[in-house]
């Protein structure tokens, strides 16, 4: 069956997959819609969660961002798992005893204020919104290049597969599309990997491949790879860091913050039946994550190994790479760039009308890979590759059978879908049970809140759709931008709210209003936003990583600070919270039993 034939009827199966789990597990209250009735179990509900989790920044752009930053890409392994270790010990048991259905829920609960819900709303909805741009602008480019249709198309058929199961389904529905798109997207990450594990050093298991010996030789996999990056200009492999160690420090902290914080992701700890299974459900999270997570290092550097091989024949031959019948000639290039090339992620310029392509660093500052580059006639770098094309091109890459390739389409497919849906059942219950029901008509029927609920979702999924379509000028980046907002603004609330008691609405809803601004400016000022002289920054903070070289997706960590400083600081000068909401955040403190615990007087 030729490829495309095969990636039509696997991608055509699972969405059917999809919309038929969908269909079953329609929800028929607000509780079904909210929190999947609130009896999911812990096993189904850490897979689910690790799907919501794993996006298309996980499945499609996380090795990629290793495969070039090298060892400084660790910062994502560390900064996205570290924060569901946070989620488990120190949020998710104690929002599941508070027995709520969201995050801006709690929050207004516990600060006693439908202002403070209010704020939480704006901030859930910046950070969703913002996150899910990534979402949709990811299901565009693996629809245009696996479908053979535009980005545009790409992104309306996502928009109609998600209104299918998200709207009609709601949490519940949600749930268990997930559970299916799990085992989609994680046999579509390490089929592969095992396949190229075997090619390039005879082990199956890639963990173990990466620290193994390059087919054929005794020289390590990971050595060969530095050799030959190293050669042609590139940073060492396994030592380039991303930026200073403080900034490494502080991108991964923010991370790791920004997990903990995102609502989408908190609200999956809303539907399991007890306190522990809360606990449970973040453990097995972590286990369903640790399989892709562990196997991305293994994946992004064979992928970059592979990728310099198809360029420059002498990788593999351990000749001379700047000699001039070892790069490959422009006219004979493999049939995976020609289908790259279509989607605009992969480009090649002849510069010195040799009809071969070079790829190497040509901005390096070794001297002697520059002498090499022009003894060789090279007049610079002819090959631009978008690290988002690492993984879904990865099986072509290595010649891998049709149906592998049909399989990370589907993969690719599922993680963006399933966060996308997530995200929007942040979004949906924000608007519908927070805003709606919680500020503007709190009489309003249950039937008429779950119709709110649903046309909520709906509207979430057309704006989302047209952001996707239509992404504004910052959108690259914008994942770190929304773990950015969620580390900034809602987690310190979060924490204050459940380990201080003396924290009161005044302080929280100042710290949040001050975590998400200074974020929301550093950002907007490094992409240009304020005082741009030419393609110069030259704006109101004193040039780009001003703030002691810290990268703006790196400075959610530093708005979390400023969050809790602003908070304890106004907290300090006002008076303190009622009795009886002081005697509930003992209550949801205390380790024991799952009644859930209430604000009301």
């Amino acid at each position: 069956m030729e490829l495309q034939t095969t990636i039509y009827l696997v991608v055509g199966l699972s969405f059917a997959l999809y919309i038929g789990i969908a269909i079953w597990a329609r929800a028929g209250s607000t509780s079904e819609f909210y929190a999947a009735g609130g009896n999911v179990h812990p096993v189904t509900n850490g897979m689910a969660t690790a799907a919501d989790w794993m996006s298309a920044a996980s499945f499609i752009s996380m090795a990629g961002l290793i495969a070039n930053m090298g060892y400084g890409g660790g910062l994502f392994l560390m900064g996205w798992t570290g924060g569901y270790v946070l989620l488990a010990m120190l949020l998710a048991p104690y929002l599941r005893k508070f027995g709520k259905f969201t995050v801006p829920q709690f929050i207004g609960d516990r600060f006693y204020s439908k202002s403070a819900s209010t704020v939480a709303v704006i901030c859930l909805l910046t950070a969703s919104i913002t996150y899910i741009i990534g979402q949709m602008t990811g299901v565009g480019v693996a629809f245009s290049r696996f479908l053979g249709v535009s980005s545009d198309v790409g992104i309306y058929v996502g928009m109609g597969i998600v209104f299918a199961y998200a709207v009609f389904g709601g949490m519940k529905g949600i749930t268990y599309t997930q559970v299916a798109q799990y085992v989609v997207l994680i046999l579509a990450y390490t089929v592969p990997a095992i396949f190229i594990s075997l090619q390039l050093t005879g082990i199956p298991l890639p963990q173990l491949g990466l620290g193994g010996d390059y087919a054929g030789t005794d020289v390590s996999l990971l050595a060969k790879l530095d050799q030959v990056v190293t050669d042609l200009g590139f940073g060492q492999y396994t030592t380039t860091t991303a930026g200073s160690t403080l900034n490494m420090f502080v991108y991964t902290l923010s991370l790791m913050i920004g997990t903990a914080g995102l609502p989408h992701v908190i609200m999956r700890f809303f539907t399991v039946p007890k306190v522990k299974d809360a606990r449970s459900s973040a453990g097995w999270a972590l286990v369903f994550i640790a399989i892709l997570y562990t196997t991305a290092p293994a994946v992004a550097a064979m992928a970059k190994l592979n990728l310099h091989g198809t360029v420059n024949s002498a990788v593999a031959a351990g000749g001379d790479l700047y000699a001039p019948e070892a790069s490959l000639k422009a006219d004979e290039r493999p049939d995976w760039m020609k289908r790259w090339e279509k989607t605009g992620l992969l480009k090649f310029e002849d510069k010195n009308g040799d009809g071969r392509i070079q790829y190497y660093n040509d901005a390096t500052k070794n001297a002697e890979v520059k002498a090499k580059a022009e003894a060789a006639g090279w007049k610079g770098n002819e090959l631009s590759v978008n690290a988002d094309i690492i993984v879904l091109a990865n099986p072509e890459i290595a010649l891998l059978p049709n149906w592998v390739i049909a399989l990370v389409a589907a993969g690719g497919l599922a993680a963006a879908l399933s966060t996308a849906a997530g995200l929007l059942m942040a979004i949906s219950s924000a608007v519908s049970h927070d805003l709606v029901k919680g500020v503007f008509a709190p009489n309003i029927s249950e039937k008429n809140e779950l119709l709110a609920g649903k046309l909520s979702m709906a509207v979430a999924i057309v704006i989302a759709g047209w952001l996707g379509l239509n992404p504004p000028g910052f959108a690259a980046g914008t994942v770190a931008l929304a773990f950015g907002i969620a580390a900034s603004s809602l987690f310190p609330a979060i924490m204050m709210g459940i380990f201080s008691k003396k924290m009161n609405k005044e302080g929280a809803i100042a710290g949040m209003l001050a975590g998400l601004f200074v974020t929301l400016f550093y950002v907007f000022a490094h992409k240009g936003i304020f005082f741009v002289k030419g393609t110069e920054f030259v704006g109101l903070i004193g040039g780009p990583n001003s703030f002691f070289g810290i990268t703006p997706e790196a400075f959610g960590a530093v708005g979390a600070l400023v969050n809790f400083v602003v908070a304890y600081a106004v907290d300090k000068v006002t008076k303190e919270p009622p009795e009886h909401i002081q005697a509930m955040v003992e209550a949801v403190r205390v380790p024991r039993g799952a009644k859930a615990v209430s604000g009301a007087h």
